[in-house]
């Protein structure tokens, strides 16, 4: 069938075969589509959805539109990666990649930029001087070699067709397709030739499914598709309400993660850690269950075996060795190596009462407007701009106790925006019956069939 016919069974509600959408993938990588018809191709697939057997499809061949990746055979069953939705304060990656590479796993984790409001994991790495995310194959092959983790960009070769859709995705408003987000997430893991994949789907306030319902949808659908790959794929589904740890912001969540990596890391960061790890190491055999899996991963960090990996890391990708010891070391200085913000300002709780969180998606919403993360991709962004929560959930404050900390250059906060942020602290009233001070963030796993 030629291109407008496959639109037009598309737009009709038809089901494409395998052969239509390869000739669509393959008409996409190699540039012989008009770019009004893939955004036509792509508005049909937003309005009438694709089967599983569409899904998986669709993934396979973008995941071949490029280089796929290939490993030591000394490696099967080894190489593992994680992708999460999206969150606010969300440095995962940073502490899980090193502590998985500890516990005896090959972690080449392709990672993104940040985007409106979600922080990306490159750019927290590029506020650490030196640090560098550009790597090839063969290079991503030998730091797997000598350390056991690497955090890069997506390279030039692998997925070209995700490239394409991705950006036209946007312009045409159909980024929020449960079948096109789930092709573009899949296929770049797929390509990555993993044994094992964990994906942290977020819902809440801060997260792109408010609900759990719809959240569970999209898990079900990545789920399905890496398996149908060959990869071992499961899924947690995770609470994005208020932030992941203390800090929000590329440097800060450096430090906080750096700290993490110390063995003093928050208890809702340090429960996602090794929830996830937990999970890959047994989807590859290294642990019995979950349990046992997540065990591992917590001594990993809590030992320093982790943190001896990620210094490794950021040598391997380009950081000086003095300054990788000086971030590493016990009692760090971290603002002799990271840039810290010209300006902070404290705010003070207006009442008395028992701070139970802050709304994070209003949070990243201004640190945004205030030079942290970018509208569209390739924005210059300040590593340096971010907040820091100086109180804990549960905890008692009386009227006038600084509860957040703003780092910023210019512009400056304006009133409008303290206000937001006052209005998105959560107190309870001391008389109101206590709630638990800590709610798990983890809400579900969905596990291989």
């Amino acid at each position: 069938m030629s291109i407008p016919d496959l639109i037009k069974k598309k737009r009709d509600g038809g089901t494409l075969s395998d052969d239509e959408i390869k000739t669509f993938i393959e008409s996409v990588a190699n540039e012989t589509i008009q770019e009004c018809q893939t955004g036509a191709m792509l508005m049909a697939i937003w309005q009438k959805g694709m089967v599983d057997q569409e899904t998986e499809t669709l993934t396979r061949e973008m995941m071949s539109s490029g280089e796929v990746m290939s490993w030591p055979e000394e490696w099967a069953g080894l190489v593992v990666d994680k992708h999460s939705t999206g969150g606010v304060g969300d440095k995962v990656s940073l502490v899980l990649a090193p502590a998985l590479a500890a516990c005896g796993c090959k972690v080449p984790m392709i990672s993104g930029r940040g985007l409106a409001h979600t922080g990306g994991t490159l750019d927290k790495l590029e506020s650490i001087p030196g640090f560098s995310i550009h790597r090839s194959a063969a290079q991503i092959r030998e730091i797997l070699g000598s350390v056991g983790c690497c955090i890069v960009g997506q390279t030039e070769t692998l997925v070209p067709a995700d490239r394409v859709l991705y950006a036209l995705r946007d312009a045409t408003s159909t980024v929020d397709s449960l079948p096109l987000i789930t092709g573009s997430i899949i296929s770049k893991k797929g390509a990555e030739s993993l044994s094992a994949l964990v994906l942290d789907v977020k819902f809440g306030r801060a997260a792109l499914y408010k609900d759990l319902e719809s959240a569970k949808e999209l898990a079900q659908s990545l789920v399905n598709a890496g398996n149908g790959l060959g990869v071992r794929t499961a899924a947690v589904l995770s609470r994005m309400d208020a932030t992941i740890g203390r800090c929000v912001g590329n440097s800060l969540e450096v430090i906080e993660s750096l700290e993490t990596l110390k063995g003093n890391g928050p208890d809702d960061l340090m429960e996602l850690v090794t929830t996830l790890g937990g999970l890959l190491l047994m989807l590859t055999g290294l642990a019995p269950d979950q349990s046992e899996g997540s065990r591992r991963i917590s001594e990993a960090v809590i030992g320093g075996a982790a943190l001896s990996k990620f210094r490794a890391m950021m040598e391997a990708q380009g950081v000086a060795t003095e300054t990788a010891r000086l971030l590493c070391s016990a009692h760090s200085d971290y603002y002799s190596v990271l840039r810290k913000s010209e300006h902070q300002r404290e705010l003070e709780t207006p009442t008395d009462g028992v701070f139970e969180g802050v709304d994070g998606l209003v949070l990243a919403e201004v640190l945004h407007k205030l030079g942290a993360g970018r509208s569209k991709a390739g924005e210059p962004i300040n590593h340096s701009v971010g907040a820091e929560l100086l109180v804990s959930p549960g905890q008692r404050v009386g009227k006038g106790v600084s509860w957040l900390r703003i780092h910023y250059e210019d512009p400056v906060p304006t009133p409008d925006q303290i206000q937001r942020l006052q209005t998105a602290l959560s107190l309870r009233p001391c008389d109101r019956p206590q709630t638990p001070q800590t709610q798990s963030l983890v809400e579900e796993l969905l596990l291989p069939r």
